[in-house]
This record gives C-alpha cells, structure tokens and sequence, in this order.
C-alpha cells in the first residue's frame, strides 16, 4: 500500500500544475481584469463594469510595459479613455501585470510552493487569511450535510433493498424523486418563506452561522445557537443530497444478497440479521463508504454557493464567486490550489478507506 501511496503522491504534482496553467491560460483571455475593475472604481462605473464581464469587448494580455499603454481611444482598457498612461502603467505594477503572463505564472507557482498565496487585490487582506476567515462556514455546511446525508441514506438503502418490491419501497422511492426533483435554492427560498419571517412563521434566523454576541453566551447556548443558524441551510441541502447515495446503498446490497456467499450463510443456519450485517454489510459498503471524501469535497466546494448567498453566509463558495466576478486572481488562483490539493488527497484517503474497510483490496497490485 505504501508504494500506491507514493505513486498517487508523485502523480498528483503534474496534475495540479496541469489544472493551474489550464486555468491560468483561460484566464488570460477573459475580458474585465483587475485592471478593468481598479479603472472601474476610479471612473465611478464600477457597477457598469462588473455588469459588463464576459462581454468580450477587452481584454488584458499583462504582457506589455507602460510604454505600450496609450490613451483614448486605442486603449487596452475599458474605461482608460482619457486617463494619463503613467497612471495605467502603475496599476498594472500594482497588480503585477507588467510582466509577461509566463513570468507572472512561474512565479506564483513557486509562491505557492511555499504556500505563501499573496495578498488579494480588493479587500486588502492575505488570501490565506480570507480563506482562514471562512471556511468555519463552508465546513459546518459541508461536514454536517454530508453526514446527514450518509446517516439518513445508509439505513434506508439497506432497508429498501430487504423490502425490495414491497409498497414501502415503491413510497420511500416517490419521496426520494421528489425530493431529487426540488432544486436546492428553490426549497431554500420556500423554508425562508416559511419558517424565517418571510410571510408564515418567524422561527429560525435569516442571515449568519451566529447570532451577535455569540462568544459571550454560555457554551450550551452557543451549541443551541449554532444549530439553530444552520438548522434551515442543511434541511436545502440534504433533502435533494440522499437520493443517488440512497440508491447506490440499495443497489449494492441487492448485488450482495443475491451472490453465493451469502445462500451459503442461510445454508448453514445464520440469523438473516447476522447474514446482512456480518457480512453483506461490509462488502456493500465498500463503494459507499469510499465515496465520503469525494461526497464531502462536493459539498464543501460547489454545492453551498448558492445557499450560502441566500442565506448570507460567507462561506468560501461565496468568496470564490466574488472573486470571479471582480477578477480578484491571488484569491482566484489561491482557493483553487488549495481545493484542488485537498480534492486530490482526498482521493488518496478514499482508496485507504477501500483498504481499511476490506483489507483484501490492494492497490500495490495495480497500476495507477
């Protein structure tokens, strides 16, 4: 095992140079750059400007000097029209695009060797602060609905596969449809409406993970106080996140049940709850359980956005968004290192799990 560990680790650097430079490059040519947004700011048209990103109008190659920079009308820049050259030229040394782009890569790359992720251009604090700042967000979202996930999916799965046919399977899967059928922010939107002042009931808060004075209360009111916050955030979440898991669940154990081993174990007497959980179990859940790494980077990445925009909670799939759109590249280019390394050992720690659930599994075997 420990030679596929050290084969996965080796391939994981020219994966995750491969994801920056293709991201890198694409970015270069993407209209509305930090250069855009600072003379957006300056010119009062920031909103105009934003609203105009993708627009295909301008672009910034970062690869001229200030002597390349004219005004009026053959400006690199939208917004530059009538600005003096030496004040563009000193923006794009403010953000470091007055090098050419494979300088400005190289170097960001043996910056972030050193995890030293920069500062970001518009809030005027270190990336590494940022995400620091707001991941107590995107991981109460991510770690709670994942294991709400698994703890509601596991029983059911199995218990539709014992009761395969029967009308509790036909009913539990109409519901799981359903549910799978709601988008997210839809469900989100409805609960606000509901349960958080929106038109009904006034029970749950709107906005945050705590209420104010969190830190003063005493701790088992601030237990309270934390669920509380996140009790209408998980219930969007989950209740569209169990349907495909359920059924993965379902469909193992079905696979399991109906294979010679387990007609061997009623042959020779065994309970059918010592069949199913003494050894149907751990073969069937073999996918399951291995998927929790990936199942918990989904979430904690890409699927709060938007109930973390509804539910204001700044979280970092909020903070990855903003920077999109004002193209805010340390904080840009920073999260998306750090996710994609997370991603890729977590997927290392998804076959140790194969491993440690099913010692049989060996992946020195195989080839990577």
């Amino acid at each position: 095992m420990s030679r596929y560990i050290l084969r996965r680790l080796i391939l994981m650097v020219p994966t995750l140079f491969g994801i920056m430079v293709i991201n890198f490059v694409v970015i270069q040519f993407v209209p509305g750059g930090p250069v855009e947004q600072m003379l957006a700011q300056l010119t009062g048209d920031a909103v105009s400007s934003t609203a105009r990103i993708g627009g295909g109008e301008s672009q910034e190659t970062g690869s001229s000097g200030p002597g390349s920079v004219g005004s009026g009308s053959d400006s690199r820049y939208r917004g530059a029209q009538g600005l003096p050259p030496e004040l563009i030229a000193d923006i794009e040394k403010q953000f470091g695009l007055d090098k050419p782009a494979h300088e400005r890569f190289l170097m960001m790359m043996g910056n972030y060797l050193r995890f030293d992720f920069g500062d970001s251009y518009f809030q005027d604090r270190s990336v590494a602060q940022l995400v620091l700042d707001k991941m107590p967000v995107s991981i109460s979202l991510g770690l709670w609905t994942t294991l709400l996930v698994y703890v509601i999916s596991i029983p059911l799965g199995v218990a539709k596969a014992v009761r395969d046919g029967t009308r509790f399977d036909v009913w539990t899967s109409s519901v799981i449809v359903v549910g799978n059928a709601v988008p997210g922010f839809l469900l989100a939107i409805l609960l606000i409406i509901l349960f958080s002042g929106g038109r009904y009931f006034d029970w749950f808060p709107l906005r945050g993970l705590v209420s104010s004075g969190w830190a003063d209360m005493p701790w088992h009111q601030q237990v309270v106080d934390y669920f509380w916050h996140l009790t209408l955030p998980l219930l969007s979440m989950v209740v569209g996140g169990f349907a495909s898991l359920t059924m993965l669940t379902k469909n193992s154990f079905i696979e399991e049940i109906n294979k010679q081993y387990v007609i061997t174990a009623r042959a020779k007497g065994l309970t059918e709850k010592r069949v199913l959980y003494g050894h149907v179990f751990r073969n069937a859940m073999l996918i399951v359980i291995a998927g929790f790494p990936a199942a918990f980077v989904g979430v904690l990445f890409t699927g709060a956005l938007l109930t973390e925009v509804i539910f204001s909670l700044d979280g970092l799939g909020l903070l990855g968004f903003e920077a999109a759109l004002t193209r805010d590249y340390p904080v840009m280019f920073g999260t998306l290192f750090l996710f994609t390394l997370l991603g890729l050992l977590l997927g290392i720690v998804g076959d140790l799990m194969y491993h440690l659930v099913d010692p049989r599994i060996d992946f020195d075997t195989r080839e990577v």
